[in-house]
């Protein structure tokens, strides 16, 4: 049976960049960085406590991918103090937290125009 999701991958124009903002920034841990192919490094890092992975690497074929919207989200406990802490690190929103009577959330994009959701838990 299937356990847990492994890992998603953010596309990347220079992961040498999108390495910076992802552990300078959010505040991710690199757990596996290594040469992939002459182009190109796998980059895992990991969220916290979390087990699921996030790596830098854009599949061949896969570059039209790059600065899309993340089909997913980024969850923490406070949207508003996560999003003050992110913005005074130079974390660029599209969209300010806003309130839903699902949840609250704010949309944040990386260097390379990737958009993501930060969601409350």
């Amino acid at each position: 049976m299937i356990t847990h999701l492994k890992f998603v991958g953010i596309p990347t124009t220079d992961q040498q960049r999108a390495l910076r903002f992802y552990t300078e920034k959010l505040g991710f841990a690199v757990s596996t960085d290594q040469p992939f192919n002459e182009k190109q490094r796998w980059i895992e890092m990991r969220i916290a406590n979390a087990t699921t992975r996030v790596v830098l690497f854009t599949p061949e074929g896969h570059e039209n991918r790059i600065g899309t919207h993340f089909n997913g989200s980024f969850a923490c406990d406070n949207v508003q103090a996560t999003y003050r802490q992110l913005k005074e690190r130079g974390v660029e929103f599209v969209a300010e937290p806003q309130k839903q009577p699902w949840g609250e959330f704010a949309i944040f994009t990386d260097p390379d125009g990737n958009r993501f959701v930060l969601s409350s838990t």
